[in-house]
């Protein structure tokens, strides 16, 4: 919005506007101020309300047990990490017909953030239910990705190497096409990446700062490769696959980092408000949908390498215990199984955003080796 309002202003006005770095520049900052000048009367609000976290009914005695000290503290401060995110990208993305990208991810991120809040508020309000089932919780999120995914094959157009390929990292003009057969390929793929990312993030959501932390990093390591796609010169220089107007998505993950950064600054331990399935599912969209349009699919499974492993564990711990009737972990996700081997909770977590950090870093190599 306000690359056109400085259209009006001038020339000089209207050239600042058009360069990718300073909007991205401007939309983390103008997150981070948001998040953290709106943080603390939202959660004196959520406080007021009784919008609280419950540590009972999570089957583990030994768990509750451990994070008992934070029965009570306001949840669902994903409520004003999610607003900023969105208000700094309208202020900051355009939305022309050369950048097709940005409504696509904000109305992406906008679903699952209500699917997010769906679900807390029925944890919070329904003391018997731990929230909605997870057919609900799927098939919305599935059908959401189902139809942007669609809006990507149709009016917003995926139009880099001919349409969407999906790239292999380290095999260089090694690609395939996703477009046959009315690109359901491409629409399983969007699926799986976007509620796969999705809900992985949520499932990290088990510690203070643990998945904001990693969001941040794996928001730098996207905010580069979104941008390189995006730039016909830089792809060129990087013998990578151009796609015209990715690098809306810089900015969008610009303003990731900041309100990321900004949650932080509250959310860090001891959490004075936690973030919530409407904070968690949000953010896991956008990251999925930076790699779905900048076509790097494959390499998000680096970036979000502790996402992965936080999903792994989880299935390996529930294909283990059903098939062998012994746990592989000594309880999952596996920031958990770190806390019941005794590891303080802030060792895990900054540990985990070093792993994370090095995990963004190890990704810009592998994005460029093909």
């Amino acid at each position: 919005m306000l690359h056109w309002l400085m259209q009006f202003l001038g020339e000089d006005f209207a050239r600042l506007f058009s360069y990718v770095s300073f909007r991205a520049t401007g939309a983390t900052l103008t997150a981070f101020m948001l998040t953290v000048a709106s943080g603390e009367r939202i959660i004196r609000w959520l406080a007021k309300v009784g919008i609280k976290e419950r540590t009972d009914g999570t089957g583990s005695v030994q768990l509750e047990q451990l994070h008992g000290h934070k029965r009570g503290t306001p949840t669902m401060g994903g409520l004003f990490l999610i607003a900023s995110i969105i208000v700094s990208c309208i202020l900051w993305q355009r939305f022309d017909e050369k950048n097709r990208f940005s409504l696509p991810g904000l109305v992406l991120v906008s679903g699952f953030a209500a699917i997010g809040f769906w679900d807390d508020w029925i944890k919070l309000t329904d003391k018997t239910r731990r929230g909605i089932s997870k057919r609900q919780k799927q098939g919305g999120l599935t059908i959401l990705a189902l139809l942007v995914a669609l809006w990507l094959l149709g009016p917003a157009a995926l139009e880099g190497a001919n349409g969407p390929h999906l790239y292999m990292p380290f095999l260089k003009d090694v690609s395939f096409d996703l477009t046959v057969w009315l690109g359901l390929p491409f629409l399983v793929l969007s699926v799986i990446v976007l509620t796969g990312a999705a809900n992985a993030v949520n499932l990290t959501d088990g510690l203070d700062g643990l998945a904001t932390g990693c969001i941040a990093t794996a928001a730098v390591a996207y905010a580069g490769i979104t941008y390189f796609v995006g730039h016909a010169g830089m792809s060129q220089y990087l013998l990578i696959a151009h796609v015209p107007g990715a690098s809306e998505m810089t900015v969008m993950m610009g303003a990731l980092l900041g309100a990321a950064l900004g949650f932080l600054w509250f959310n860090a331990a001891p959490a004075m408000v936690f973030m919530g399935d409407v904070g968690s599912l949000g953010l896991g969209g956008a990251l999925g949908y930076a790699a779905l349009v900048s076509r790097t699919e494959l390499v998000l499974f680096v970036v979000g390498g502790v996402f992965v492993a936080e999903v792994l564990s989880v299935i390996i711990q529930v294909l283990s215990f059903r098939f062998r009737g012994k746990r592989v972990f000594r309880c999952a996700p596996l920031h958990h199984h770190f806390q019941f081997g005794g590891i303080p909770e802030t060792r895990v977590v900054v540990r985990t955003w070093v792993v994370s950090a090095l995990l963004a870093l190890t990704s810009l190599a592998i994005f460029k080796v093909r």
